[in-house]
């Protein structure tokens, strides 16, 4: 009588993690954006007591001063140190837009580890409503749901994850697709293991990679949604000094040549994006080979 496969046996890829932790070292890309998006949470960290300025304090005799020796990023309409608020301007960013897609993965892979293994019914179903969601754009379902619920973070941060989950539950699915067919997964149904040892036990360690690219993906996204509803009121209040805030404070004097009070926050928000791209770029490349 033939054994059947164990899960490991079943379910050994072709390398391991060191294996792919050591390839990702050797990603350019991967390196660079780390790189970037590490200095950032770095700033996010350790920002507050590593800025020459106070990035709360007011100083109306030194108002839209330009860049100099003194304030390297010049000053803002308040008379604030701009590279102050810059660099203590990622902490709120980074931790609403972490914390919204971390959200949005655990549902979206729930939700499409479903799908994908039920199929039937509940496929069809929850198919037709992830294409509903998807139809309607991320910034017009997060204003209407902040104008019905009230702006407040722990809003944004629940429209964000609910807004993101049904993409990387539609990725999740298509990986799942793939995966149901195995025989690791028919042996998991012969031993008559329960529906949830299959589903993240079997299944979901061979759907990780998939899963932790579109999560990096989403993480870009959330960063741009975070800053566009704090540009628009709708997001991080004042006095917080986070980008889309002060962008939106201070975009209007650029027409006066006062340049310096946005650029920043814009280069800013340009780069961490840039730097989290680098990142998935690299990680598929490497985890998908």
């Amino acid at each position: 009588m033939t054994d059947l496969p164990t899960p490991v046996e079943a379910a050994a890829p072709e390398h391991g993690w060191r294996d792919d932790l050591r390839r990702l070292r050797g990603s350019v890309s991967f390196v660079v954006g780390a790189v970037i998006v590490l200095f950032w949470v770095g700033c996010a960290v350790f920002g507050q007591s590593l800025v020459p300025f106070d990035p709360f304090a007011d100083d109306l005799m030194n108002s839209l001063m330009p860049p100099s020796s003194e304030h390297w990023f010049g000053t803002d309409q308040l008379g604030r140190d701009v590279f102050s608020r810059v660099i203590v301007g990622a902490r709120d960013i980074l931790t609403v837009a972490p914390i919204a897609t971390l959200l949005s993965t655990i549902l979206g892979t729930a939700l499409g580890l479903t799908m994908g293994y039920f199929g039937g019914l509940i496929d069809e179903v929850s198919s037709r409503l992830v294409d509903a969601v998807l139809a309607l754009p991320t910034v017009i379902v997060a204003l209407l749901a902040l104008t019905a619920l009230g702006t407040s973070t722990f809003t944004v941060l629940v429209v964000i994850a609910f807004s993101f989950a049904p993409i990387i539950a539609r990725t999740v699915r298509s990986a799942v697709l793939s995966e149901v067919s195995l025989d690791y997964v028919a042996a998991a149904e012969l031993r008559r293991e329960n529906t949830l040892y299959i589903l993240f036990i079997e299944i979901l360690p061979n759907v990780m990679p998939p899963i932790l690219v579109e999560t990096t993906v989403r993480l870009g996204y959330a960063i741009f949604t975070v800053a566009t509803l704090s540009f628009i009121g709708f997001g991080i209040q004042p006095p917080s000094p986070d980008w889309g805030l002060s962008i939106s404070a201070n975009y209007g004097l650029i027409g006066g040549g006062f340049w310096w009070a946005v650029l920043f926050d814009c280069l800013a928000i340009a780069s961490l994006v840039v730097g989290i791209n680098l990142v998935a770029d690299g990680m598929e490349s490497t985890l998908n080979d």
